[in-house]
């Protein structure tokens, strides 16, 4: 089984990758935001809890977002393994996510960041938000500070990971299929 966490700035190409990803390596994407948007549209209980934070502009608390991937790695009993998306953010929940992934005898493989130089990310995201009718995607001051929160809450993650042998930093600038072929030489040579 491989488990696989996918980092990268907003813009950075993760999603892109991890359709690929997901699909070379017959793995379960879990994308914390598809998860978030399915529970409250779906009015599940976690999504009803979940709501009741987003509604007051709070962050979802980790017990609640760890609950919801659990569920969705117990839906997958048979999977190959899984791609984490959006998942950790914090050094709390990897360790979280650690403990849980211990409880089922597995644990993370690897995590790859796509890098990339910031001025390079805001252009592409101004763009992206042109026809992706994102408000986030249009804002370059917004842009920017999720960036700095990335850079606050999840870049110390890299260190965490660099401790266990785990981590792997990719160029995400070129081609899409430039970056598959450098993300594919780190998950082949696992």
């Amino acid at each position: 089984m491989i488990n696989i966490v996918l980092f990268g700035k907003p813009g950075a190409g993760k999603g892109t990758q991890a359709e690929f990803l997901k699909g070379k390596y017959n793995l379960t994407h879990l994308s914390t935001g598809d998860i978030f948007r399915y529970n409250i549209k779906n009015d599940t209980e976690l999504g009803q809890l979940a709501k009741t934070f987003m509604d007051k502009g709070d962050l979802v608390p980790d017990e609640v977002t760890i609950q919801m991937l659990q569920s969705e790695v117990d839906k997958n009993p048979h999977s190959a393994g899984f791609l984490f998306d959006g998942f950790p953010r914090t050094i709390a929940q990897a360790e979280a996510l650690d403990k849980f992934l211990a409880s089922k005898g597995q644990n993370i493989t690897a995590t790859v960041a796509l890098e990339a130089d910031d001025e390079i990310l805001v252009q592409r995201l101004l763009e992206r938000g042109k026809t992706s009718g994102r408000p986030d995607d249009q804002d370059e001051e917004k842009i920017r500070n999720r960036y700095q929160e990335y850079n606050e809450k999840t870049a110390p993650l890299m260190h965490y990971y660099e401790a266990q042998g785990k981590f792997h930093a990719v160029n995400g600038i070129g081609s899409v299929e430039e970056v598959t072929e450098r993300l594919s030489k780190v998950i082949d040579n696992l």
